[in-house]
């Protein structure tokens, strides 16, 4: 190693331990390494005594807005926008500032992102008249940036399952869906007279793909847990809610809970007025939630339900069992999730992920990129793409 390469990683070690006395690096910082350090120990150095769960909290960025913002502004101006969101959210958990989001001009300083959202909705009830056309900007710029990031590969993924699962048996040549086809026909084969051990099929019978209509070929209900902890599932799907609204084949239906129902399916035009409908935390009845949602099926065969929930389930565990294998049995695609986000394997009631699985319906994690995979299968009626690290089967 280069002496050069000794002293950065010397300075790193520094940044990390914070210059205390036990650090052991004997590295002085200065000049922007100084102002990150300075950024970093307002968030987690340690206080002079104020603590918070019996952690130690810093008491570097006091609870004045005016000291919040220009700490938002060092952490954007020395750190990618990624690190930024993660401090962001430390300071919201460590520092207990989400009474200072309630104003204003700490709204326009902070990074926008899909925690961020979580957070402004949990507080929307307490937000002020003066502060809430900010917030909705903010969670606008977040929408926006994920229906670009997530709307043309949904839209051109189910459009191809729908194709695919409207099979026709008249076909022209280019919509024959040869695999299916050759297996109908197995029966038909020939033995070909010069060529010994060798035969062809005879396909009496085409299977084809279905063209594109206006018709509307599924029903899909989103039935979306809004406790808590499902903060960044809810904005997930409440983007998808809305492509998938703007697709003339399929029908949309958007369902929210917790210890009550709210059908949000009349707001589907605007992901912002979903998410600002909804009302984060309380309890959590399922049951009662898909029987709601049983309710409004009128065609099971042509029906997808997505449960998005932790399965902690404070209503009647058995009935909302019966509810599930009951859909299952009339012809309903069930898919439940115990998150629709990026932030890996989350908490959620094992017993009742296995209880799920056993009735056909394995419950897991799916990130937002997957989710228009796991919808086509469910459209198709084939195997669904569990990712093995985040399943209970």
């Amino acid at each position: 190693m280069t002496g050069t390469e000794y002293d950065e990683r010397l300075r790193r070690w520094r940044l990390v331990l914070g210059g205390e006395s036990a650090d052991g690096t004997g590295c002085a910082l200065a000049g922007k390494d100084a102002a990150m350090d300075g950024a970093l120990t307002a968030l987690y150095g340690k206080g002079s005594g104020n603590h918070q769960g019996g952690r130690d909290r810093s008491a570097g960025l006091g609870a004045s807005a005016p000291s919040v913002a220009r700490w938002l502004g060092d952490i954007r101006t020395y750190f990618p926008s990624s690190v930024v969101q993660v401090m962001q959210r430390d300071a919201i958990d460590r520092l207990g500032l989400s009474t200072l989001l309630l104003e204003p001009e700490m709204l326009e300083a902070v990074e926008a992102d899909v925690h961020l959202v979580g957070t402004l909705l949990s507080l929307n009830k307490a937000m002020p008249e003066t502060t809430k056309e900010t917030a909705r900007a903010v969670v606008r710029k977040v929408v926006d940036d994920l229906e670009k990031r997530l709307a043309t590969r949904t839209r051109s993924t189910l459009t191809g399952a729908l194709d695919r699962s409207a099979k026709i048996n008249r076909p022209r040549h280019r919509d024959i869906d040869w695999d299916r086809t050759i297996r109908a026909n197995l029966k038909n084969s020939l033995p070909i007279p010069e060529k010994e051990g060798v035969y062809t099929v005879v396909p009496e019978r085409l299977i084809g793909y279905g063209r594109a209509s206006q018709s509307v070929k599924k029903d899909v209900v989103l039935c979306i847990d809004q406790s808590g902890s499902m903060a960044a599932s809810v904005v997930y799907a409440s983007v998808f809610g809305a492509v998938l609204a703007s697709m003339r084949s399929i029908t949309t239906r958007l369902v929210v809970f917790d210890t009550a129902v709210v059908d949000l399916t009349d707001q589907l035009d605007d992901p912002v007025d979903v998410l600002f409908g909804t009302q984060l935390g309380g309890g959590t009845d399922i049951n009662r939630a898909l029987a709601y949602c049983q309710s409004q099926i009128t065609r099971p065969a042509d029906t997808v339900v997505i449960l998005i929930s932790d399965l902690y389930e404070g209503g009647i565990r058995d009935e909302m069992l019966k509810r599930v294998a009951a859909m299952k049995a009339s012809g309903v695609q069930f898919v439940a999730l115990l998150a629709l986000s990026d932030e890996g394997t989350p908490a959620y009631d094992r017993e009742h992920a296995a209880a799920l699985a056993a009735l056909g319906a394995p419950a897991f994690a799916c990130t937002p990129d997957l989710f228009p995979d796991v919808m086509a299968a469910a459209i198709e009626k084939r195997p669904l793409p569990i990712p093995d690290m985040v399943t209970h089967q």
